[in-house]
């Protein structure tokens, strides 16, 4: 393997980083407490006022600590197995890998744009930067030309793919309602609060739905890119549905308000996208790189 030196270090680097970042973003509470200030879109805004998120609200910090604890408890240590199944050299850990890198990126890069500043910027802008480096080598030590004979026959190509495509074009209307509401009425979004721009969305539209419609479309058609980007999208969306079905969880336990119907969607996809992914791995041949 051309990288894995250098993976290794990079991984080293996130997982040290990220636990520490989590950990003091689940346990610090310094500070007087939750106040109200007001927004520039003259919105009431409950700040959190305690710990390293003491500026941010109450309901960003709920899901923030959620995304913390899932990091903790389920990102690190798939980092932690992906790097010990790719010392066999083969697809399963480079694809479990590249998945999971695809999540730190994906939470580090929100961290980075959407949080108020706090001491641990730099740690944030650490951690995005590994990640994508990190990104990037793992799919160059992936054989994408010969990806599709890596998967055994039975894999179900156009139920993964369906799922990509539905999830890409849910999540993008859902989004762009939001949006073209704000729009037609010429206010802040709703939710958007003392923050200054939609981050989440801004990278949902424009990295995780075209990614996730292209990937389900070139796997229907058996593409190898398919098989790779289908790949990382599922892995990914296993542990990002994993965390918001924490979030809403965390949110409701702080008193933030949260659709019933966006619950039972969020989990019913997470439970998909967790037997997906189970079948996902399943089908890859561990005797070929």
């Amino acid at each position: 393997m051309k990288f894995k030196k250098y993976l290794k270090v990079l991984v080293a680097i996130i997982i040290v980083l990220s636990a520490v970042s989590s950990l003091i973003g689940m346990f610090s509470h310094n500070g007087n407490g939750q106040h109200v200030i007001t927004s520039i879109n003259g919105e009431k805004v409950i700040l959190y006022g305690r710990g390293i998120y003491k500026n941010d609200s109450i309901s960003v910090v709920a899901q923030g600590k959620a995304q913390d604890l899932v990091t903790i408890v389920l990102g690190i240590p798939m980092l932690i197995i992906s790097m010990s199944v790719l010392r066999k050299d083969n697809l399963r850990g480079k694809l479990l890998l590249t998945g999971t890198l695809g999540y730190f990126l994906y939470t580090y890069m929100s961290y980075t744009f959407l949080w108020n500043f706090n001491y641990l910027f730099l740690v944030y802008v650490t951690i995005m930067s590994c990640s994508l480096f990190a990104f990037i080598m793992s799919i160059m030590e992936i054989d994408i030309h010969n990806i599709k004979n890596n998967f055994k026959d039975k894999l179900p190509n156009k139920l993964i793919g369906g799922f990509e495509i539905f999830i890409g074009i849910a999540i993008g209307m859902m989004w762009l309602g939001k949006i073209a509401q704000a729009l037609k009425t010429g206010s802040a979004p709703n939710g958007l609060e003392h923050y200054t721009t939609l981050v989440i969305q801004g990278m949902d539209l424009g990295f995780v739905v075209p990614f996730a419609i292209l990937s389900g479309i070139l796997l229907i058609r058996e593409n190898n890119y398919g098989y790779l980007m289908s790949s990382i999208i599922i892995i990914k969306g296993f542990s990002m549905f994993t965390t918001i079905t924490v979030m809403m969880i965390s949110m409701m336990l702080s008193g933030v308000a949260v659709s019933l119907i966006e619950i039972i969607i969020f989990s019913i996809a997470n439970l998909v996208c967790v037997y997906l992914f189970i079948i996902l791995l399943k089908s890859i041949n561990v005797n070929r790189n």
